[in-house]
């Protein structure tokens, strides 16, 4: 299997806002290096996910009730930032108490569904469990779910199925979120012991017992999600803490909470060979624990600094906050569409993180921002979709950036300042077009006039799109080079 050395840094320019998570402590970064898969089926779906450039992640569960950040408040890392007028034993078991109290009975996966389509989104990943343990499926491993509580009387109380369903009937791609620690676990949290920071917190050379026991759950809870909900194409794969020793490098060292010397290996190859046993071709993306069960990077509210040809994804919120926070405020449509173009334009997927309300629904404001990116994406989806790298990608002097089609046509996507006019002209210096080639701009399907001046491109914009549209996120031009 082939190696890539990743060399890009992180640009920090689209972090999450401050407050939110200050410290930065529960942010995956992205693996040093890559190795493609060698199964015929795991590569051909995933040059599939790689045409489908972006989709949603769904953070849901017992955090949207307070409207805090998901599961990390559980766990005493210096970064934390908890309530200081309550003890830690109290906390947790207030937090946990949420399940409870948490009662969607607006749950609407088809509104969610229908968001993602009319964004021109082509996937999910859908947080079947985050850390803190609490089950969004209906698990048989344990009572803390949501079949348990008091929605468990709802006919749509195993959530997880319906969200996969709904998602499926709009022709996307399904990935299910799983969080390899599980913080509820007495096989990852043993009780006897405290609960200082995300690790397991007992020693699983001393009791390996306990340390099997929860390997089996872990392996009992994948394969109820790939034999009991339906075509999952990704098993998304999060907490790479969690990890064979032998893969903690000095990057891992420098987390949040340093790696126990025994490490924590759930045995991968295990999970993976059921999993692909009942879903042949699924991806497999362990989060940082780059091999041969990360079979796309991960990097999290960032992008790499320049392109890879390697699969990617950034996964990037739409607000501050992964789940729902009361007040969160959005990114506009246009941040958004700047933000789908550069990761496109670098190689990679966009994931962009939507957390429904309490009540199972998303907000009018969070709806109206993704349908602003979808308008976008109706006019201008060929630059984006099934897509690949260009050799030049970028033109920094006037913000633009470069894709390529199937069918080796140059894209050219200028990236407009938000707020401001059209110009009457824009310009790129790099890929010029043939001799004689015919350009149109994609959003209305139309033929433009350019000229070649030196190493530069010049291209007229039509004034009838001036006239119809005060300001556009950003002008996309196809031609051959």
């Amino acid at each position: 299997m082939k190696k890539i050395l990743v060399f890009g840094t992180l640009s920090i320019g689209i972090l999450c806002n401050a407050g939110i998570a200050s410290a930065q402590g529960n942010i995956h970064q992205q693996s040093t290096t890559y190795e493609w898969p060698s199964d015929p089926l795991v590569k051909e779906k995933l040059e599939t996910w790689r045409d489908q450039k972006f989709g949603m992640i769904i953070h849901w569960g017992l955090y949207a009730v307070p409207g805090i950040i998901e599961s990390w408040e559980l766990c005493s890392e210096s970064w934390i930032n908890r309530d200081s007028t309550i003890t830690y034993d109290d906390y947790k078991k207030w937090y946990w108490g949420l399940s409870k109290q948490f009662n969607p009975v607006n749950f609407n996966p088809e509104q969610w569904a229908q968001a993602a389509k009319d964004a021109g989104m082509r996937y999910l990943v859908f947080t079947t469990k985050h850390h803190d343990g609490f089950n969004m499926f209906d698990t048989k491993q344990t009572d803390f779910k949501i079949t348990n509580g008091p929605f468990g009387s709802n006919p749509r109380a195993n959530v997880a199925r319906y969200v996969f369903e709904a998602f499926r009937k709009q022709n996307m791609m399904i990935g299910a979120y799983y969080s390899k620690p599980d913080w509820h676990s007495e096989y990852y949290w043993w009780p006897r012991y405290a609960t200082a920071d995300r690790n397991v917190n007992y020693d699983i050379r001393k009791n390996p017992w306990r340390w099997n026991q929860y390997k089996q759950f872990t392996y009992n809870q994948i394969s109820e999600l790939v034999h009991d909900y339906g075509k999952i194409d990704i098993l998304w794969l999060d907490g790479g803490w969690v990890r064979p020793l032998e893969t903690v490098t000095d990057e891992v060292r420098a987390w949040g909470a340093a790696i126990p010397e025994s490490g924590q290996d759930i045995d991968m190859p295990r999970i993976a060979s059921m999993a692909r046993t009942a879903q042949p071709g699924i991806l497999v993306v362990d989060r940082t624990v780059h091999g041969p069960y990360e079979n796309y990077q991960t990097p999290e509210q960032s992008i790499p600094k320049d392109k890879l040809d390697h699969p990617w994804e950034s996964c990037i919120t739409l607000g501050g906050a992964w789940g729902y926070v009361a007040g969160d405020k959005f990114k506009s449509g246009t941040r958004v569409i700047h933000t789908l173009v550069e990761v496109v334009a670098k190689g990679g997927s966009l994931l962009l993180g939507v957390g429904p309300s309490p009540d199972g629904t998303f907000s009018q404001e969070q709806i109206d921002r993704l349908k602003a990116v979808g308008q976008w994406l109706q006019q201008n989806g060929a630059a984006i979709y099934s897509t690949r790298t260009a050799d030049q990608y970028y033109d920094q002097a006037s913000d633009t950036y470069f894709t390529t089609g199937k069918n080796k046509e140059t894209y050219a996507i200028v990236r407009l300042t938000e707020g401001k006019a059209i110009p009457a002209t824009v310009e790129w210096t790099g890929n010029i077009p043939a001799k004689g080639a015919t350009m149109k701009l994609l959003s209305t399907g139309a033929s433009v006039k350019w000229k070649k001046q030196g190493d530069k491109v010049i291209v007229y914009v039509p004034s009838a799109f001036i006239k119809k549209y005060s300001t556009y996120p950003a002008l996309a031009f196809s031609y051959q080079q």
